[in-house]
């Protein structure tokens, strides 16, 4: 036996469980998303695809595809498929750990694509066909009590006049943002 004692195995084989477990729930909610809310979460204009529901679906896809590498690995006591499955977490491991490097290198470089990106975004908001980033902008504008990605004004280069989103209302009434700076949040 390659694992070794019975408790070994019990431990791989729970450990394997509740990432399977783990990533069935990430996959669930994803196509939950993306059957419920649509493009909710696409905020950027250029990758649209980069929604949260599509994030979480790749993501729970591939933790059980590993997981069943590794469940299927630990039952057979096949060496190459627990081979297999400790070199896949290897691969993830470098790979969140380039990735966190490389984001405290660039940091100022992806914050100014970032807002780029995001006030690219704004041009679409309201227009045919992007009723999933209105949604996502009118919400987060609510929820988070703010307006446009830096401040208000980056809504009048959009609206080419000095109105915001009724989103960015600190009490909301229709056409609440066509009033004074003072009744929008910052």
């Amino acid at each position: 036996s390659y694992l070794g004692s019975l408790d070994t195995i019990t431990e791989v084989f729970l450990f394997l469980f509740f990432s399977q477990l783990g990533g069935c729930g990430i996959l669930g909610v994803g196509i939950w998303l993306a059957v419920t809310q649509g493009n909710f979460a696409t905020l950027s204009s250029s990758f649209p695809s980069l929604s949260a529901a599509n994030l979480l679906i790749v993501t729970g896809t591939f933790v059980m595809i590993i997981g069943f590498v590794g469940c299927i690995g630990a039952i057979k006591e096949n060496k190459c498929l627990l081979l297999s499955f400790f070199i896949m977490l290897l691969i993830i491991f470098l790979l969140e750990l380039t990735v966190v490097i490389l984001f405290f290198v660039y940091t100022d470089k992806i914050d100014k694509y970032a807002q780029r990106d995001l006030k690219k975004g704004l041009h679409l908001y309201g227009t045919d066909g992007n009723i999933g980033l209105t949604n996502a902008w009118s919400i987060i504008q609510t929820d988070f009590r703010c307006c446009g990605v830096s401040n208000y004004t980056d809504w009048f280069e959009v609206y080419n006049t000095t109105r915001v989103p009724d989103s960015c209302c600190l009490e909301f009434s229709e056409n609440c943002g066509l009033h004074s700076p003072g009744t929008w949040w910052k």
